[in-house]
């Protein structure tokens, strides 16, 4: 057993299972918490006070672009300030890797930097990570969307044989590195020509294996329903795990329609092995299209290539200053983010109160004005939706960001406080944690969180980074 190096005293312990809450000590040595005991039986030569705080599993962020933050901006201040200790990165059909020299086309521009740095290979990108390592674990999806692009000279037609066969060798090469599984955004231009079929070959080598397809939904308005059952389809016909992400319904339209996408989980859970995650907010955010403006009541713009002002400001106070139709200023913002308020707060709380449904930010941390669910999710889900709009239980909420994704996506010994389990952990004031992020100050940080260890050593403490690097690549086991 390894040399106990502190323990967290008297603390109360939500486990990150769902089971009530204890008041307890963790202690914790060489990077594993080592005992969990009753109060004042674990002893160290390094006691660090808990009483009156929540000791947790640390956040488990299932849905980021963080690919290239994690080497460019390794504190992670957006996330280790929540509570987060690991990130899933690679998501939305948009992974830094392989995608090497070739062209970063919208969306995957979001994590591509022009100039910046590429990987060939999945096993270099990952071999990047674990050589300078970042303030938080992570872990990584391959993206449909950059194997397209490095395979394909032409987006806008389904893949033939020999482009399927080399986006084949991407994923075998990319699962061999370490990869847990990949991701689709057939949402977006240069992946929307993809059949159901093109993916599904794609995906072909998850076969037999423990990996998981996560996907950002063709359709996530009106065609919400046919789109769902395309992906349950393919990863029921691997027999894969099969993740849906960030769900929502949008558009005036739409609201309301949960209800139906809901129990289309419930059927389909029991055919098949499929999850889902959401984030705590009624706004969505990605690159700016006419078709996304279209949905939305309002159009926030996050950046702007061609027009950098525009940053933070509205697009129909833009339009209007202007002298443009809305499209017409779309236009002239190319390229461009975009944050749309198209969806309807009861959906929200409905999917979040889902017993299945993870918690994931889908925060783009490159973005000059970020929506604030980059730095406020995880506390926004705490504080506003468990304590005040009480939605449920935080031992359910702690759950949902923490046991629950650490099942889902495979990742071995973290999502607990347990012992033998990796010492990511967060300490925070149940009383006072809350999301300060705002649509108009949008990188502030959260309120309530006192502590976060990744792998027992402590990265954050009372709303400062510590300069530890001490995040894992996690790979499967």
């Amino acid at each position: 057993m390894a040399r106990v190096e502190f323990v967290l005293s008297g603390g109360t312990v939500i486990d990150g299972t769902g089971a009530p809450r204890r008041t307890a000590d963790v202690a914790v040595g060489g990077g594993r918490i080592t005992a969990v005991g009753a109060p004042g039986t674990l002893a160290a030569a390094r006691v660090v006070d808990a009483r009156g705080l929540i000791v947790a599993p640390g956040f488990i962020d299932v849905h980021t672009h963080d690919d290239r933050l994690l080497l460019a901006a390794p504190d992670m201040a957006p996330k280790v300030s929540q509570g987060v200790t690991t990130v899933i990165v690679g998501n939305c059909g948009i992974s830094l890797a392989p995608l090497g020299d070739a062209e970063a086309v919208p969306p995957i521009n979001l994590v591509a930097e022009a100039g910046g740095e590429r990987f060939g290979s999945f096993a270099g990108y990952l071999a990047a990570l674990a050589a300078r390592p970042a303030a938080v674990n992570c872990a990584a999806l391959v993206g449909h969307t950059t194997l397209r692009a490095v395979s394909m000279k032409n987006l806008g037609r389904p893949a033939n044989d020999a482009e399927i066969a080399a986006m084949q060798g991407h994923v075998r090469e990319a699962l061999a590195a370490g990869a847990i599984g990949v991701s689709t955004g057939t949402y977006y231009g240069p992946a929307a020509a993809a059949t159901a079929d093109e993916v599904r070959q794609i995906c072909e080598p998850l076969r037999g294996t423990s990996a998981v397809i996560a996907s950002h939904l063709r359709d996530e308005a009106e065609g919400v329903l046919g789109a769902m059952r395309e992906v349950f389809a393919i990863a029921f016909e691997l027999g894969v795990r099969q993740i849906v992400s960030h769900h929502k319904v949008i558009g005036a339209a739409n609201f309301g329609r949960s209800r139906e996408t809901l129990a289309a989980f419930d059927a389909a859970r029991r055919a098949g092995d499929v999850g889902l995650d959401c984030y705590p907010y009624a706004a969505s955010s990605t690159i700016l299209t006419q078709a996304a403006a279209r949905q939305a009541q309002r159009v926030l713009v996050a950046w702007s290539q061609a027009r950098p002002a525009a940053a933070g400001r509205y697009l129909d106070e833009l339009a209007a200053e202007a002298g443009l139709a809305p499209d017409a200023m779309i236009d002239a913002l190319q390229p461009a983010g975009a944050i749309y308020f198209s969806m309807d707060e009861a959906d929200v709380e409905r999917i979040l109160q889902y017993p299945e449904t993870m918690v994931g930010s889908d925060g783009l941390p490159h973005d000059v004005f970020p929506h604030p669910r980059l730095w406020g999710t995880f506390p926004r889900v705490l504080g506003h939706y468990a304590r005040e709009r009480g939605l449920f239980s935080l031992e359910v909420a702690v759950h949902k960001m923490t046991g629950l994704p650490a099942s889902r996506f495979g990742l071995a010994r973290r999502g607990r406080v347990e012992p033998g389990y990796h010492a990511d952990l967060t300490l925070f004031d149940a009383e006072r944690i809350l999301d300060t992020a705002t649509f108009a100050q949008p990188a502030a940080k959260a309120a309530g969180i006192a502590a976060v260890f990744v792998n027992g050593v402590e990265t954050w403490h009372d709303g400062e980074s510590t300069g530890a690097y001490a995040g894992q690549v996690i790979r499967p086991h």
